[in-house]
This record gives structure tokens, sequence and C-alpha cells, in this order.
């Protein structure tokens, strides 16, 4: 059985709650990434932060990065896996949530990032396409 584990990106780099918008910019830039777990000083995963968010919640909307925190972008609770379960099951949960990127947790720890390339770097190309169609779906 394929788990969650056994395709994930490892060690995920966090941008802290209380960063800047404008640091959490620089550290997708430096990672060339699309989007960062947002953790707590207590290391527990808080949210995800892309870089459309920043552009959209914060700078479209008149909002300074310089001030703003990842933290106040952080929405709800965040969509997870374990790092033991199922593949067929972090695909499932990427479909149900039309998220791209899956944090993956063991226990209350943050071990890694499921993404859409990750799948297609694993899986056949049937199970890709159909999860990014409805990844995608409005």
């Amino acid at each position: 059985m394929t788990v969650a584990r056994d395709l994930m990106t490892p060690d995920p780099e966090c941008v802290k709650e209380d960063e800047t918008l404008a640091n959490a910019a620089r550290k997708l830039r430096d990672l060339d990434v699309g989007a960062l777990p947002i953790c707590g000083h207590d290391d527990r995963l808080k949210g995800m932060l892309t870089d459309r968010d920043i552009v959209v919640k914060c700078i479209a909307d008149g909002g300074d990065p310089n001030t703003v925190t990842a933290g106040s972008l952080a929405e709800g609770k965040p969509v997870t896996i374990g790092a033991d379960d199922d593949i067929r099951e972090a695909l499932q949960v990427m479909q149900n949530y039309q998220v791209r990127r899956l944090p993956v947790i063991d226990g209350h720890d943050l071990v890694g990032i499921i993404s859409q390339a990750d799948i297609a770097r694993s899986l056949s190309a049937s199970a890709t396409g159909e999860t990014v169609a409805e990844i995608s779906e409005e």
C-alpha cells in the first residue's frame, strides 16, 4: 500500500505566523515555490499561504505586505492528511477540498507536503489527470 509519506516532499519550510508577507514572499522566491505552510510558535500548522494569497488578500485590498502577517491570512482549520494514510485517501481529500497542496502530518508535526507535482511524478497519467481535473473544478 502506498501511503502519503511515500509521495510527499519532506521537511517543508514554514513561514511563522508573525512573519510579514514581504518576508514570506522572499521565502517563496528563494525556495522557488508557490505556497508555504504557516506555522505557529508551537510549530503546529496554522494554514497555508500562497503567492496568490499575498496578491489578492493583501496587496489588491490596499494592505501593506511589510506589516500584514502571514497568520492574519490563515483561515479556519487547515486541510491535512496523515503520513501513514493511504495515498488514495490523500487524493480524495485533495479533490474534495480542491487543494493543490496537502500538508502531511504525523501526530501534530508537519512532516511534508503532497503537491500536484508529487502526484504527477509518482502516479499513473490517468490518476494524475483525474486528480488535477477534480481539484480544478469550479
